[in-house]
């Protein structure tokens, strides 16, 4: 039967990383037709002739193969294989839902698809980065040209307030020598007042006494 593999070979079990990568995936695995059957994924398997351990095996079915449920009879169950042979399995070696085989194909392009995702947002948040990293560098340059402005604005400040020192010490001696002179000029005024007022009695003194002389 080109179903099944001869008596004395043996079908290897998938990796451990499939079969994490099968429980990962029948979580989302669809709903199966009720008559549609897999080989389970741990096991390879001897199939019979009849519904009992006492029919002759006939070969094995490979590892996550999937068959068409017919008839179940105590603990065994027909199956038709996709070649059409017909055998008879223990119930307990198949399952419901698809095998690894099947939902590796789905779980590497559902890998592809997050790696391209990982790799689209890898190069978004470069970008939203970069922007960040710019506008950082933008605002450090004008705190930068802030900070230079302020320390210009702040020499210019202590040159002018040194220079209204200067002014004011200035005004306040160009003050005091004004001071001084009005005080001269005052002092010069009055000496010639008191002057005058002796020399003018005095003359006409004098005067009066040539007038009597005459």
């Amino acid at each position: 039967m080109r179903l099944f593999r001869p008596l004395p070979a043996r079908s290897a079990v998938l990796p451990a990383l499939l079969a994490s990568l099968f429980l990962a995936g029948h979580v989302h695995a669809e709903e199966a037709a009720s008559d549609d059957r897999w080989v389970s994924d741990s096991l390879s398997t001897y199939v019979r002739s009849g519904p009992t351990d006492g029919h002759r095996l006939v070969g094995t079915l490979k590892s996550g193969q999937k068959v068409k449920l017919l008839t179940t009879q105590g603990s065994y169950s027909q199956v038709r294989g996709e070649s059409g042979d017909v055998v008879w399995i223990a119930s307990s070696d198949l399952q419901g839902v698809p095998g690894q085989a099947e939902h590796l194909p789905q779980l590497t392009a559902r890998v592809a698809q997050l790696d391209e995702q990982l790799k689209t947002i890898d190069e978004s948040w470069k970008t939203r980065v970069q922007g960040m990293q710019e506008t950082m560098n933008s605002r450090k340059a004008l705190i930068d040209e802030l900070q230079v402005r302020n320390q210009s604005l702040n020499e210019e400040l202590t040159q002018a307030q040194s220079q209204l020192r200067d002014t004011q010490a200035r005004l306040g001696d160009e003050n005091k020598q004004v001071m001084m002179r009005y005080m001269v000029y005052g002092g010069a005024i009055a000496g010639a007042g008191l002057l005058a007022g002796l020399i003018l009695p005095m003359l006409s003194r004098g005067r009066k006494r040539n007038s009597g002389w005459v």
